[in-house]
């Protein structure tokens, strides 16, 4: 193995022993005591903000699935506190798009086994220097070269790590140890079940074959879209894929300053209405569903429209958003308890124990934006809705938490509407969801 691949075994095990669970222990007990104002606020509020500078610390310094959990945490930010927020918010933001490059010397060999060894002649220019680097891959710009009277065309060409493929793997193992830890950060996330669904989707992500492709049917269905558009792919293989190049600001750059005037707010919201309707069209039109929900994976294109780019997350749904799920999101979103009880019983998704309106008060959040016709997701809204389902002392919602059991498929779609959600309300952005939801999801209406 060369010395600067992602590293395995002992030393790459070592990092993440560095946060020991104890630690999440005086957390939660830390926490708890917090949310009932008790004599040791000040102090448990420190030892909340040590534990998440050291979590995300550690997670900053590595490549494979300890970086992608950031990444995933980071959507969160509206749900954190906003007393803790302050030391580790900067390292949350970092987490999104950053990581340590590759050297280039590992990027011309990716790339002479995957091309081939005349790699450098598909390319009329090719930057060594990456544009960004994520979790299990980074990506350069060059000009792919034009054949048989075709022109040069401007193109993103991303490699992935070597050795990405086993220490992905290898981190979700590691990482489902520390759920506890990252339950005290992010509190009312279930961290467990999180980290499940990451290893089972991230594991897909190794694939660029399989990327490329997902983007070609993305990139056939919104060809002639007005609002969103999908670089086309150029040429993949397993560890290297080619895409036409996007110029564009990161949709998350935004996150973090309000609109500056009236134009903006309503371009933000133009935006807003974009990922919704794409969220929840694709599942229908392609049996796809986008499953990776952060600001990095849409960019404002100086036109106007949004580019979707990193296939490398999405979720086969061939019979669309599943019907039961589609139900349990009507009841809820009408308020009937008792329809909603009767369907998870049912289907045996909740167990006898658990109370009506519990139930409908502990999901009820995410059927929010479907109760008006138009509904402005904010950060103060978002923080509400953690602080509701996250409050330990209130022993009934631990309770109906724990009743829940639904199954993989509806964990990935509320899971991506979820973080969708928590982006949006950092967005400060006000949309018309439920006639999108009516128009695309069979049965809602």
């Amino acid at each position: 193995m060369a010395r600067d691949e992602i590293p395995q075994g002992v030393g790459r095990s070592a990092q993440l022993a560095s946060l020991p669970l104890s630690i999440a222990g005086r957390a939660v007990a830390g926490w708890g005591r917090s949310l009932v104002r008790g004599p040791d606020e000040d102090a448990s509020a420190a030892a909340a903000a040590r534990t998440a500078e050291q979590l995300f610390a550690v997670l900053g310094t590595l490549k494979g699935g300890a970086m992608k959990l950031g990444q995933a945490l980071s959507v969160y930010d509206a749900m954190v506190p906003a007393e803790l927020a302050g030391p580790y918010h900067d390292a949350l933001a970092k987490l999104q798009t950053a990581g340590p490059p590759m050297p280039v010397r590992d990027v011309h060999r990716m790339l002479a086994e995957q091309l081939g060894s005349g790699w450098r002649g598909r390319f009329a220019e090719f930057a060594d220097e990456p544009v960004a680097a994520a979790s299990i891959g980074q990506v350069h710009r060059a000009v792919w070269r034009g054949r048989d009277g075709r022109p040069d065309r401007d193109v993103a060409v991303k490699v992935q790590y070597p050795g990405a493929d086993v220490a992905l793997d290898a981190d979700l193992r590691q990482l489902q140890r520390f759920s506890r830890l990252v339950g005290a950060v992010f509190s009312g996330l279930d961290a467990k079940a999180l980290i499940a669904e990451l290893r089972a989707r991230m594991l897909e992500e190794v694939d660029y074959r399989l990327e490329a492709d997902r983007q070609r049917a993305f990139a056939a269905a919104f060809a002639a879209d007005p609002a969103v558009s999908v670089p086309a792919v150029v040429a993949s293989a397993p560890k290297v894929l080619v895409t036409g190049w996007v110029e564009g600001e990161p949709l998350g750059r935004s996150i973090g300053r309000p609109a500056a005037d009236a134009a903006e707010q309503a371009r933000r919201d133009g935006w807003a209405h974009t990922i919704i309707e794409t969220m929840f069209s694709t599942p229908s039109r392609l049996g796809l569903l986008h499953a990776d929900p952060h600001p990095g994976n849409f960019m404002v294109q100086p036109d106007g429209r949004l580019a979707m780019v990193d296939f490398g997350a999405v979720a086969q749904l061939p019979d669309g958003i599943p019907p039961v799920l589609v139900e349990i999101l009507r009841h809820t979103a009408r308020s009937e308890s008792e329809q909603l009880m009767a369907l998870l019983r049912r289907e045996g998704f909740v167990a006898p124990s658990a109370q009506e309106a519990d139930v409908l008060r502990w999901i009820g959040a995410l059927a929010d934006p479907l109760r008006v016709p138009a509904f402005h997701f904010t950060r103060a809204w978002m923080a509400r809705q953690g602080a509701r389902v996250a409050n330990p002392t209130n022993r009934a919602f631990t309770q109906t938490a724990r009743a829940l059991n639904l199954p993989a498929e509806h964990v990935l779609v509320l899971r991506v509407l979820g973080g969708w959600m928590n982006i949006l309300a950092q967005l400060d952005v006000t949309v018309a969801a439920r006639a999108i939801v009516e128009r695309w999801v069979p049965g809602f209406a």
